[in-house]
């Protein structure tokens, strides 16, 4: 009889994972402590909830590295990038989806495989038998974090991560905001309406700015200490870095023309990415942010075209725990002294939705191999895949290991046939060698 494979944990990672090893015939328990236990960022009990963004960022597989892991995802029958297709919304060049009907639409079909099995309920200890995949995110429970780190003997390392608010279309003034995706990307009506835009003055930013500075702002409780992750800064933080840090970012208003006041070009933008199907809710791209409640309502209302906005969901901030993965994964992701215990997702110390689910079709794979008896490497570190799992598990100094999305900068330089070329030629270079190499692996 095969042995079971217990996940804990349904987010990204674990969702795939548990796909993974299911489509492999290989049976799964799949343990979520919610709704049950519920998080600070986690609004359901639906399995691959997206609690920031609702973006899975760039989908071009030629040009940039996550898209090309959006490739690698696809080939090797993920689920989620299943489902982000199907419930994808138009954003540009990005992968957007509707958030709910995404999450439902993953929790549906792992819920109807016939070898997957859901749990609800906290696991508090580190099994000390049968194989198992620890998938828990960023918000591992107190409990079981505190398990994970008496048996490695060492602190996890910690980040503050912020959320974006979302805001109900219905109360955008229109006569102020206007619909627009940045150099006219999109050709179709839908594309075009795919993010909003509210433009300011000088004198309106500047306030603004002011605004920003002098809000109330959570505090950290005593003893906590950690660093952000710059991919997902608040706000604040950057505005701290200099006046026009915000209007170089975020709030750039560059490819942008006012359609109410096409004269005149604003000093900066600050666009809202459409977040559902139906069009009624939007969130505020870049604005994740650390202020109180109350003080986002009164900054963010100063917003030409929000000065009316109804907020289906605020802004917040929340302590992530990862693992120093280069001292306690080996490559097969496998905790050097508990070996029948695999780490998967943004507790490995990978950042970002795709490489976190990533991460969990790797680990399901290689989960798998070893139930049945199989040898089997990871991907080749010249695949997006390969290369990520190389940083975490060896590449990085554990001494100032952090968070890293997927990038270019983690793949093995590649041999530019003919002479130096430019960077589109490279990274052309690098995507065409990486599905060689991770069909190849698939096979």
């Amino acid at each position: 009889m095969t042995q079971e494979l217990h996940i804990i944990g349904g987010g990204m990672a674990g969702s795939e994972a548990a796909w993974q090893a299911a489509q492999a015939g290989v049976p799964v328990v799949l343990h979520e402590m919610r709704p049950n236990v519920g998080t600070f960022a986690h609004q359901t009990g639906n399995f691959a909830e997206m609690v920031c963004s609702n973006s899975f960022r760039s989908d071009d597989d030629e040009q940039n590295a996550v898209g090309l892991l959006h490739w690698e995802m696809r080939a090797a029958g993920g689920l989620l990038m299943e489902m982000a297709d199907k419930h994808s919304l138009p954003a540009g060049g990005a992968l957007a989806v509707d958030r709910e009907a995404f999450a439902e639409g993953v929790t549906e079909r792992l819920r109807a495989h016939p070898l997957i099995r859901t749990e609800a309920g906290e696991i508090t200890e580190l099994p000390a038998e049968g194989h198992w995949i620890i998938a828990t995110g960023p918000l591992t429970s107190d409990a079981l974090a505190q398990a994970i780190r008496a048996e490695t003997g060492a602190e996890s390392l910690a980040f503050f991560d912020a959320i974006a608010p979302i805001v109900h279309f219905d109360t955008v003034d229109l006569s102020k905001a206007w619909f627009q995706s940045r150099y006219d990307k999109g050709e179709t009506e839908e594309e075009r309406k795919a993010y909003l835009n509210c433009p300011m003055t000088k004198d309106q930013y500047e306030a603004f700015i002011d605004a920003l500075m002098a809000a109330d702002k959570a505090e950290f409780r005593e003893g906590e200490t950690a660093g952000y992750f710059d991919g997902c800064l608040p706000i604040e933080v950057m505005a701290e870095r200099g006046r026009e840090t915000l209007r170089h970012g975020p709030m750039k208003p560059v490819g942008l023309t006012n359609a109410n006041d096409p004269q005149n070009k604003p000093y900066a933008v600050v666009q809202l990415r459409r977040d559902n199907a139906l069009g009624t809710l939007y969130n505020i791209v870049g604005f994740q942010t650390k202020m109180k409640y109350g003080a986002q309502t009164e900054v963010f209302r100063m917003i030409p075209g929000l000065e009316n906005a109804g907020f289906a969901r605020l802004g917040g901030i929340h302590r992530n725990t990862f693992l120093n993965s280069p001292t306690l994964l080996d490559n097969q992701m496998r905790l050097r002294s508990r070996p029948n215990l695999r780490f998967a997702g943004q507790v490995t110390g990978v950042e970002g939705y795709v490489e976190s689910a990533a991460m969990g079709l790797v680990a399901g794979r290689l989960a798998v191999a070893e139930i049945q008896g199989r040898d089997l490497p990871p991907p080749p570190r010249v695949t997006a895949m390969g290369a990520l799992i190389a940083h975490i598990t060896g590449d990085a100094e554990a001494k100032t290991f952090q968070p890293m999305n997927v990038n270019f900068g983690l793949f093995p330089p590649i041999d530019m046939k003919g002479g130096r070329r430019g960077r589109k030629d490279r990274y052309k270079g690098y995507t065409d060698r990486a599905k060689e190499a991770f069909t190849g692996w698939l096979g």
